[in-house]
């Protein structure tokens, strides 16, 4: 299948390189172009496009992965965007974490063009993208779906169609949410064990095959005991995720008392430096005081 990329930070490009390990015609488009240019190379051709447009053309699917609500604005509708060279009958489909009211937004207008939208944020972080071990919940209709999951399989462990357009979006939420109070969880309990003059290499064995468990227990508890968070998803981006959580239950209702303390803590991490530390440098500020 011919298909298109745009945006290849830490997440699009591996996913853009499975695309073409899979088979599939890939082109690509990255704002600095010479990252594009170096993909090109890696991956053994492919082309590099001026503009998102140009990438468009002619491709039966064109995925995009970018930073936040303004940059997939740009890049699907602004000038020489995705939608001023897609054709009738293709798809878009969005890996960005952005807000539901963006994801009807543009599928309202790509429907106008006769052409499909999926949102279908991301889960599994850099490590999973470079693994082709991504988690995806999408919002869209099934048939459109249908067309596009089997390509989204080539990055990824598990696809869900949540419903409409915006639950996709809607259900890394609650994902975000999630991950927000286990992490907060496990800081607190590693600093509890130090202060209590626990082994926490001990401890997380005795602990860590019982109801306690969860990913961030198994991958994160020795590097969070040992100060090191210069890996992962970095905090300046949850703190963009958990705002959206944030202003969608100010819509719906939904009382996020947890969320909205851990998002505070994490604005005291930003305040020690840990801008681009991994989300489990939640630690720190409790290590600090």
């Amino acid at each position: 299948m011919r298909v298109a990329f745009i945006g290849l930070g830490v997440m699009g490009y591996p996913m853009a390189g499975h695309l073409a390990a899979a088979g599939h015609d890939v082109v690509v488009y990255n704002r600095t172009a010479p990252k594009a240019a170096r993909w090109c190379e890696q991956h053994g051709g492919g082309a590099s496009c001026a503009t998102p447009a140009a990438a468009a053309a002619g491709a039966e699917i064109v995925f995009t992965c970018v930073g936040n609500d303004d940059d997939v604005r740009e890049v699907i509708l602004g000038e020489h965007g995705v939608v001023d060279g897609i054709l009738s009958g293709s798809v878009i489909v969005d890996h960005t974490t952005v807000s539901a009211t963006v994801a009807r937004e543009i599928h309202a207008i790509a429907a106008r063009r006769s052409v499909g939208f999926l949102d279908a944020p991301l889960s599994g972080g850099q490590a999973g993208a470079e693994n082709g071990q991504l988690t995806i919940m999408v919002g869209g209709d099934a048939e459109v779906f249908e067309r596009a999951e089997p390509v989204m399989a080539a990055y990824a462990k598990a696809i869900t169609r949540i419903g409409p357009v915006g639950t996709g979006q809607l259900a890394k939420m609650v994902n975000q949410i999630c991950i927000a109070g286990v992490v907060q969880g496990l800081s607190e309990g590693l600093h509890f064990a130090q202060r209590a003059g626990l082994d926490p290499a001990v401890v997380i064995q005795a602990i860590s095959k019982g109801a306690a468990q969860s990913w961030q227990m198994d991958n994160r508890w020795e590097t969070m005991v040992n100060g090191e968070f210069e890996f992962g998803f970095a905090v300046d981006w949850m703190r963009k995720d958990l705002g959206i959580a944030l202003d969608e239950a100010q819509r719906n209702g939904a009382r996020l008392q947890m969320t909205e303390l851990v998002d505070g803590f994490y604005a005291e991490v930003q305040k020690l430096g840990g801008n681009r530390w991994d989300t489990s440098s939640l630690i720190a500020r409790l290590e600090k005081g």
